[in-house]
């Protein structure tokens, strides 16, 4: 019998990469976390993790591990939701986000969504992708509205046998500049066109997919501000501490910036909704996909 402790254990080591960060999150010695991973290893007779100066990688037997402890919790967290239910005849629906993409697609969604089914408690949950994840995969999260830079859909096959990607849209990056800039007249410029300019940075997380779409150009982002805020950052722009890239759902319309698209190169976020397909089957969840799809 596998011992779950154990399993969730190795769920944590996955998220974290190493023994030293899974046992600070969860509050154990290094070498306690060590001692459950041998004992599960012990347990099924085969290798789960690839220990490693620079951390621990899973081997395949520790994968397909993950994939059931991520199962296991999801399946509780469904089951003590019913639980709920039973005994406060409402029904929790927990949604997790990035702030630019909610702000852009839940509000009308979630009004519609609640006058079809005003007996769902809804809670928001503000979230990058990194984070609604594994909210999801762990079932304390019913959906995530989530976006990827570098690939449209980065499920693994055993994430697609429990989880649903559901595309929503592709949103482009945009450069942004000072209504007064010599460039603001363009309807699309390329991205070298700007070397030598400040940049300001509207999310801290995306500056490293930033400077290499930058370096496949030839370019070296001298950032003069970096900020976890679109909106701020524009706000930098329109009082001339420089030019930046936004999505385009995050862009506000004001007189005193213009917005120019980029190209042949481009930088796009692939947003898309992820959510169990368990959830995915009851009747609020159904609508919300369809409500965020239409949107």
């Amino acid at each position: 019998m596998i011992d779950t402790g154990r399993l969730r254990i190795l769920h944590q080591v996955s998220r974290h990469g190493s023994f030293s960060r899974a046992a600070a999150a969860m509050r154990l010695t290094p070498s306690a976390v060590s001692q459950q991973v041998a004992a599960l290893e012990r347990t099924i007779g085969t290798a789960v993790v690839i220990r490693t100066p620079r951390g621990v990688t899973l081997t395949e037997a520790g994968r397909l591990l993950v994939e059931a402890a991520e199962t296991v919790t999801a399946e509780l967290a469904a089951t003590r939701q019913r639980i709920d239910r039973l005994a406060g005849g409402r029904t929790p629906l927990r949604i997790a986000t990035f702030s630019s993409g909610g702000r852009a697609l839940l509000p009308d969604a979630l009004t519609r969504l609640l006058a079809a089914h005003p007996e769902l408690e809804l809670t928001v949950l503000e979230r990058e992708p990194e984070h609604s994840l594994p909210r999801v995969r762990d079932g304390s999260a019913d959906l995530a509205l989530t976006y990827t830079l570098d690939e449209p859909q980065p499920l693994t096959p055993g994430e697609q046998r429990r989880l649903i990607w559901a595309p929503l849209a592709d949103d482009p990056m945009v450069a942004v500049l000072p209504r007064r800039h010599p460039l603001a007249g363009r309807t699309r410029l390329d991205l070298s066109e700007l070397a030598g300019e400040r940049w300001v940075l509207g999310c801290l997380k995306t500056e490293e997919h930033l400077r290499r779409y930058a370096a496949r150009v030839g370019l070296e982002l001298d950032v003069a501000a970096a900020t976890s805020d679109y909106f701020f950052a524009q706000a930098l722009v329109r009082a001339g501490v420089g030019v930046s890239l936004i999505p385009r759902v995050a862009l506000e319309d004001s007189a005193d910036q213009a917005v120019v698209e980029l190209g042949p190169h481009r930088l796009v976020r692939h947003i898309a909704a992820v959510t169990t397909r368990r959830a995915a089957a009851t009747p609020p969840v159904v609508l919300l996909l369809k409500l965020l799809t239409g949107a």
